[in-house]
């Protein structure tokens, strides 16, 4: 009797502790996508640091594979979509290494794609802060070239295709891991 009691007790006083709190103050629509684009850029990094130098220059050949990406084209590609989709969110000229989405030819060894990812990651953090609930849905420009219909046709809706886009690849970029006997950093 005398635990029930107490379990009742200290249930009735939890209650009341987090009745007596304040309630979390509304976050942005920048900060929950911001947390979306984290969550990519963590599982992404990952595969990309897994993947041995070695096997940057890995494009599957057996089967239906011709003319598909090698993984470090993989990794860049997404970096330099990633430039695409932050310029379009904060209305700027993308770098111009980024416009046909492969990136800098100068960019070759992992860490320097590594290094071009995770700039691309700042640049999209930065981007996505700068929505709030006056912009999230304001019609802009797409940088790829739609206007303001379909993808691209908000800053959401940027921010949303570059998660989309980045957890494509991220999917292929785990394949490649695979082929390789790795296990990718998020199953282990």
């Amino acid at each position: 009797m005398n635990w029930t009691f107490a379990s009742l007790l200290l249930l009735a006083c939890s209650v009341a502790l987090a009745q007596t709190e304040k309630p979390a103050a509304p976050r942005t629509a920048g900060q929950v996508v911001d947390d979306w684009i984290a969550n990519t850029e963590t599982k992404l990094v990952a595969v990309a640091e897994a993947m041995p130098e070695d096997k940057y220059k890995l494009a599957p050949a057996n089967g239906e594979f011709r003319g598909v990406r090698t993984f470090a084209k993989q990794v860049k590609h997404v970096a330099a979509a990633n430039y695409l989709f932050a310029a379009g969110i904060l209305g700027e000229q993308p770098p111009a290494d980024a416009a046909d989405e492969r990136g800098p030819d100068a960019v070759r060894t992992k860490a320097e794609i590594l290094k071009y990812l995770k700039d691309s990651f700042a640049y999209l953090h930065k981007a996505v802060a700068t929505i709030d609930a006056k912009n999230v849905v304001e019609p802009i420009k797409s940088p790829f070239g739609q206007g303001t219909e379909g993808l691209g046709g908000t800053r959401l809706g940027l921010a949303a295709g570059a998660i989309a886009h980045a957890s494509n690849h991220y999917g292929q970029m785990v394949e490649y891991l695979r082929m390789n006997s790795i296990i990718p950093p998020a199953s282990q």
